[in-house]
């Protein structure tokens, strides 16, 4: 049996070898958007960590957290991140000693000191004053491992003036924010070459 369509014949075989082809490439479609996605979730599980499990936790699906991180990361993307300069470098190194030699004897000061002195490393790097939230946002794009800890460390410090925090607590908080502290400070050009041994 012959169909006509816009002036043409076509068999019966024709049109389903059409339609077959058809189908073919609306499934080698489907595959090639599914293995997009899969490529695309991998790359974003793998760079930011715990943070993208805490983000579908937050946003309730994958999806939702993905687009939320690559908004994170294109935001972040417009800002001016720089490295710190030599004395710049000697002058946060100088503050973060005295505020740990005064754990021993105001443990609560210096785990204030420290979440303050994190914030003006951020600013001296680039990163613009905001919300706790969105700095941590911030941050996280280019810092993932840190995350968990810049909370967790941020946290202590925000609950000091209301609830007594344990002695405990607030040596975990300063070991949290030295360790933030050290990843802020690195050169790039460092952390390249020692990753790249």
């Amino acid at each position: 049996m012959d169909y006509q369509f816009m002036g043409y014949e076509f068999t019966t075989t024709q049109i389903l070898v059409a339609a077959f082809v058809l189908a073919l490439l609306i499934i080698i479609a489907i595959a090639a958007y599914v293995e997009m996605r899969k490529k695309k979730t991998t790359a974003l599980r793998s760079r930011f960590g715990s943070e993208y499990a805490r983000a579908v936790d937050s946003h309730g699906s994958a999806r939702e957290a993905e687009a939320k991180l690559s908004e994170r990361e294109k935001r972040v993307a417009t800002l001016s991140i720089r490295e710190l300069g030599i004395n710049e470098r000697e002058r946060f190194v100088t503050e973060w000693n005295t505020a740990q030699a005064r754990f021993l004897d105001h443990p609560r000061l210096a785990v204030t000191e420290a979440d303050d002195l994190i914030n003006a490393l951020l600013e001296a790097r680039g990163y613009p004053p905001s919300s706790f939230e969105q700095r941590a946002a911030d941050v996280s794009v280019h810092y993932p491992g840190v995350m968990q800890n810049y909370r967790h460390a941020h946290s202590i410090a925000v609950r000091l003036g209301q609830v007594e925090a344990s002695t405990e607590e607030l040596r975990t908080a300063m070991i949290e924010y030295r360790a933030i502290f050290d990843d802020l400070l690195q050169a790039k050009t460092h952390i390249e070459v020692k990753s790249a041994a």
